[in-house]
């Protein structure tokens, strides 16, 4: 098997990665932290730059690109630790595409194709925790359309969204719903979260909404597998970067007169950070590949990504803030961003223990020995 990515994904890395080192330096992202953890122009940037439009066909004015491209950028966000939610984008074309109806795919994706309309997910609850099918959000048939009674939390800068993906429950059954911020009814509270990005409290009283799909849930999975992939690739970039800069500090630091880079038990540290990094990477590819599979197979794989993915992130970040030391929790040195940002990306779309519960629902007689 072929793992070489295409001259096409690599001039697509290169790209995403140009920008990053001249457009999204650590002053730069702290700048954008302290205006509110989002910028509209930041994010018509990547709109320009096609990757708003990566994942939109061709037919609606985007890329027709796949998720290894997908991943490909990701990872390249991450190591900018961008704040501006790209990844929802790409859960947005493939919701639409595979779900919606063609009036709602004319009208939608060529502005989520263009960066005109930024289109996030808001389907946490409060009693939820990481469960899809909890849903207490109602939906009812209306004269017009439909209206959506709903609290959601955490929606990824929902107080600037153009529109939401909306759960809801209809007639008993689990459905998605387009929820632009502007209906009637609709009201946002924005805060900055840990990592410094921008989120919302999210509450719809009786608003008019427009009818994805009533396959609420296998719709709502797919959503979240896309996220949890794109969370796996931003994971990888910070990680490598975290990497990087710590190698670079234990060459520089000296102690005794000489780098403690020389020091064999640091060394070892350092080697046991990189082994997690590819074991992480490794398992992104799989993830990413695995997101066209059946919906089962989709699903057991991303809960095994996300398990190890978990392990290496609190691995490395951890290991990193000890090996600076003191500066490694200061607001002035990357580092301390970088820590948090691994920390929250290991809570999204599901912490460690509930992947790992996931994979063991899931587990089958042969325990996954033996699977193509």
């Amino acid at each position: 098997m072929d793992f070489d990515f295409s001259d096409d994904q690599q001039q697509l890395r290169d790209a995403a990665r140009r920008w990053v080192d001249k457009a999204y330096t650590f002053e730069h992202r702290r700048t954008a932290v302290s205006a509110g953890g989002f910028s509209r122009d930041t994010y018509n940037a990547l709109a320009e730059l096609g990757l708003t439009a990566l994942n939109v066909p061709e037919d609606h004015g985007g890329m027709g690109m796949g998720a290894v491209e997908a991943m490909v950028v990701m990872e390249e966000m991450g190591r900018g630790m961008v704040l501006e939610p790209l990844a929802q984008s790409f859960i947005a074309a493939k919701v639409l595409c595979h779900y919606a109806p063609d009036a709602v795919q004319a009208d939608w994706l060529p502005r989520v194709a263009s960066g005109e309309a930024l289109v996030v997910l808001a389907h946490q609850e409060r009693r939820s925790r990481y469960r899809l099918d909890v849903c207490e959000s109602k939906a009812s048939k209306a004269v017009d359309g439909y209206r959506i009674t709903a609290h959601k939390s955490i929606v990824p800068v929902g107080d600037q969204a153009d529109a939401f993906i909306v759960p809801a429950q209809l007639d008993g059954k689990l459905a998605l719903f387009l929820l632009e911020r502007t209906a009637a009814g609709v009201t946002a509270r924005g805060y900055t979260t840990q990592d410094g990005s921008r989120a919302a409290e999210v509450e719809a009283e009786q608003s008019p909404a427009t009818l994805i799909t009533t396959e609420g849930l296998a719709a709502l999975e797919l959503a979240v597998d896309i996220g949890s992939a794109a969370v796996c690739a931003e994971a990888v970039g910070v990680m490598d970067q975290v990497l990087n800069i710590t190698a670079d500090y234990l060459n520089q630091r000296k102690q005794f007169g000489v780098a403690i880079a020389s020091f064999q038990a640091l060394r070892h540290r350092l080697a046991d950070m990189k082994m997690q990094l590819e074991l992480a990477r490794s398992m992104s590819y799989y993830a990413s590949l695995q997101l066209n599979q059946s919906a089962d197979q989709r699903r057991r794989a991303m809960a095994r990504a996300r398990v190890q993915l978990s392990q290496s992130m609190r691995f490395v970040g951890q290991q990193a803030v000890q090996l600076h030391g003191g500066i490694g929790v200061t607001d002035e040195y990357i580092v301390s961003h970088q820590f948090k940002k691994l920390t929250q990306l290991e809570m999204t779309y599901g912490d460690g223990l509930h992947h790992l519960g996931e994979l063991s629902a899931r587990m089958q007689e042969t325990a996954g020995v033996g699977e193509a």
